[in-house]
């Protein structure tokens, strides 16, 4: 932020308030041009918001006035610029739905404590979309009133030539545009008379004092109900397994019938066809910021898209016909070049594989030889148990198994120390491969799960490739 709209922000608080700021600190920068800060003082703390679109700013001043309106749970807007490019907002603190699911996750896996606050979320959602969107000033919508046939076709075109075409994945460009004309087409065909939210995904929700607040609307326009419970569900790093998706879209389903009839069939064939575009347009938000931007941040979400797509692609079943389409994204999910891109400032790779000792510990295929070898066996065994036989450690019950009935949290902490030690050092002295085995009997469950755990762990801690093998599986 500039000196000049660094004092014009600290005017406008003084003015405001009638009182000095004594500490001002910028917040980290987002996925947009917005900049923010903190302004605080003995009595209060306050954010401080800088934007140069004006229009922009006007949908999320608009929006802001009308959900306090409702009652929903939204920043307080204290003080506007005359420009409206500066304003003042309630202060929600630091705590997102992102950082609360990554730390608990880190100790607690998936648990119910995260799924509680997920349907706290979607417990307000239908009020967002409903309630509030009867009455909304739609004239004040930026770039677009609703999410039309615009929207999607700058969605689609923006997943094509920043995504695809920097991924090197071949398509024939008319047969594409054709598929691209006749999915959006269907898409269009859904109950639209919505609000929709457009970037409704945990980094977009606050927690504070145990509630949820939301932030970052102001791109939001007419739409259809689908397009949000896709973002919330395949937000990317969010990585929320598939049942719990299961359980949070009965959830919302439920919470919608409070306000209109659905019919769960039609609901769902839309709502796949809505996670695919979102999921298309997230990577070309991806493509666009770290590979054109250069801005290492969001190519470690690429990862994450993949594998909802992946997940996505066996159970898409809509009733239009995209040959062209279905054919890139299958192209695109196993595509060499894009896993290059994705690497191509790591160095170190990182080599993690779970085995059963039956079989003998696995041999380094980098040839350095070294490395770690972590025994599971003293740890309570899932496997002993008739309902987690067939499963594995890949498995949500089973998962919930060895974080409740065993020691395993404690196991890794120093295991993740051990392995971070070595990973400093090897970064600092140019070293290009570290490898991690975990062993157990049969190499089915605790194996399986703490290479799991280690594996996303260091992904969302470290600058390094991650090479996940469950040998056994």
């Amino acid at each position: 932020m500039k000196n000049e709209v660094k004092n014009e922000v600290i005017r406008l608080f003084e003015h405001h308030f009638q009182e000095k700021v004594e500490t001002f600190s910028m917040l980290p920068p987002s996925g947009s041009y917005r900049q923010y800060c903190r302004l605080e003082n003995g009595n209060r703390s306050v954010i401080g918001a800088y934007n140069a679109d004006v229009k922009e700013n006007t949908a999320f001043l608009s929006f802001t006035n009308h959900f306090r309106q409702k009652g929903l749970p939204v920043p307080e807007i204290f003080a506007v610029s005359s420009d409206l490019k500066k304003y003042l907002l309630e202060d929600l603190g630091n705590l997102t739905l992102f950082d609360y699911l990554s730390e608990t996750r880190e100790s607690e896996g998936f648990s119910e404590s995260i799924v509680s606050k997920y349907r706290k979320v979607l417990e307000v959602l239908p009020k967002i979309q409903i309630t509030a969107g009867k009455d909304m000033d739609y004239s004040v919508c930026y770039p677009r009133e609703a999410f039309d046939k615009q929207s999607m076709m700058w969605d689609l075109n923006y997943f094509k030539y920043y995504f695809l075409k920097l991924a090197k994945i071949p398509f024939d460009e008319q047969a594409l545009e054709d598929d691209f004309q006749v999915f959006s087409d269907y898409l269009l065909s859904a109950p639209s008379d919505y609000f929709l939210y457009r970037d409704f995904q945990s980094r977009n929700v606050m927690l504070k004092n145990n509630d949820v607040y939301f932030i970052d609307y102001q791109g939001g326009r007419r739409g259809a109900l689908q397009y949000d419970l896709a973002s919330l569900l395949y937000d990317g790093k969010a990585d929320i397994p598939q049942e719990i998706r299961s359980q949070l879209f009965g959830f919302y389903l439920a919470e919608l019938r409070n306000y209109i009839p659905v019919n769960e069939s039609e609901f769902t064939s839309y709502f796949n066809g809505f996670v695919l575009i979102r999921i298309m347009q997230a990577m070309g938000a991806y493509g666009f910021r770290g590979f054109y931007e250069k801005k290492e941040h969001f190519l470690k979400s690429i990862p994450f898209a993949i594998h909802n797509l992946q997940s996505l692609l066996p159970e898409l079943s809509l009733p239009v016909n995209m040959p062209e389409l279905v054919n890139v994204l299958h192209l695109l999910i196993h595509s060499e070049s894009l896993k290059e891109i994705g690497q191509v400032h790591r160095d170190l790779t990182v080599r993690i594989t779970s085995f059963s000792y039956k079989k003998g510990i696995p041999a380094d295929p980098s040839g350095n030889g070294g490395g770690f070898a972590f025994d599971c066996r003293a740890l309570n065994n899932p496997g002993r148990y008739a309902e987690y036989k067939n499963l594995t450690g890949k498995d949500l019950k089973v998962q919930q198994f060895l974080e409740q009935n065993s020691e395993m949290k404690w196991f890794l902490k120093p295991v993740k120390a051990l392995v971070e030690q070595s990973i400093k050092n090897y970064l600092e002295r140019g070293f290009t491969h570290l490898t991690v085995n975990f062993g157990c009997t049969g190499g089915q469950h605790r194996s399986v799960y703490a290479a799991e755990k280690l594996a996303a762990h260091l992904r969302n801690n470290f600058p390094v490739n991650v090479v996940l093998v469950h040998r056994e599986l």
